[in-house]
């Protein structure tokens, strides 16, 4: 099996930012991930990316990975079931093809997949009105009714698209909104959205397809039908994290916990992005903490390679 310098885990910004910087480095490197791009796929306009006034999340992965690919860099697309340390210090990921790749150090840029709301009807409806991505499938529901679930940047800015294309769009906020100032106030220009704030989503209904959404007022304890062609849920993401050695420190959350230069309670285990127990999950912060995590990648080899 050979032995990459740099194993690196997902290729959203911050595994991209991090092969660039470790290619650099001269230093060896393989990504394995099940796409380019991760959770950048599903935004459909950035406009705080330094250097772009506005793009597309498929066209700033598709300027990223063409920027990497001018490097050495080994992608293998894969998934990973299992992550272990050897005596030796180097790392194996298990992949779920049955291949196995071996590297010096590991950085873990997974990022996280979409939350689920665990409410009845919403399994039995996904694909069928009940959406995770409001980038993917807005256009689905040009001139019909949603609703979307949750009260964070990806909700808010769903909530923008969607009323450009729909005659009514209800934000369900379970409490408060945590989206940045000026997509709640672009929010508030559009006339078609209604924030439902103090309500939590129950139970999504529908014949063969979504029909309505059950919601509670917090506040009394009462039920309400929304009319709804769609359910669009957009509460947050859970660390893809399910495969990493029991000694990794993760937080309530199932985030992985680092130093600011990305360091692991695992020496020679590094983790970058939304994976990680950063505070703001955002795009450019998640490329600099991969490119901070390749140096401190690079370091842990100079200390420790003779």
């Amino acid at each position: 099996m050979d032995l990459t310098d740099v194993l690196i885990i997902g290729a959203g910004p911050a595994g991209l930012n991090a092969a660039l910087y470790a290619a650099r480095k001269e230093l060896t490197v393989k990504v394995v991930t099940t796409d380019i791009g991760g959770q950048m796929l599903l935004t459909g306009k950035i406009e705080n990316y330094l250097g772009f006034s506005s793009i597309s999340g498929f066209d700033l992965a598709d300027k990223m990975e063409a920027q990497v690919k001018q490097y050495p860099v080994d992608f293998v697309y894969a998934g990973v079931k299992s992550l272990t340390k050897d005596e030796d210090g180097y790392f194996t990921a298990h992949l779920d093809d049955g291949k196995e790749l071996r590297g010096k150090t590991c950085i873990v840029t997974a990022g996280k997949h979409s939350r689920t709301l665990d409410i009845p009807g919403e399994k039995e409806y996904t694909g069928r009105g009940v959406s995770y991505c409001a980038t993917c499938d807005a256009l689905f529901y040009r001139n019909k009714t949603v609703a979307i679930v949750g009260g964070g940047d990806s909700a808010v800015q769903a909530a923008i698209e969607l009323a450009k294309l729909c005659p009514r769009v209800y934000l369900v906020v379970r409490s408060r909104i945590r989206a940045q100032e000026i997509l709640v106030k672009r929010m508030k220009a559009e006339d078609h959205v209604e924030v439902l704030l103090g309500y939590t989503p129950e139970e999504v209904k529908g014949e063969k397809k979504v029909t309505a959404l059950t919601v509670r007022n917090k506040a009394d304890g009462t039920l309400h039908d929304i009319s709804v062609d769609g359910v669009f849920v957009e509460a947050g993401g859970i660390p893809n994290n399910s495969y990493l050695p029991k000694e990794v420190k993760t937080n309530s959350l199932g985030e992985i916990m680092t130093d600011k230069e990305g360091e692991t309670t695992v020496d020679g285990l590094f983790a970058a992005g939304d994976v990680t127990d950063t505070r703001n999950k955002q795009i450019i912060i998640a490329a600099g903490e991969g490119a901070a995590a390749a140096l401190a990648a690079h370091e842990y080899l100079l200390r420790t390679e003779p």
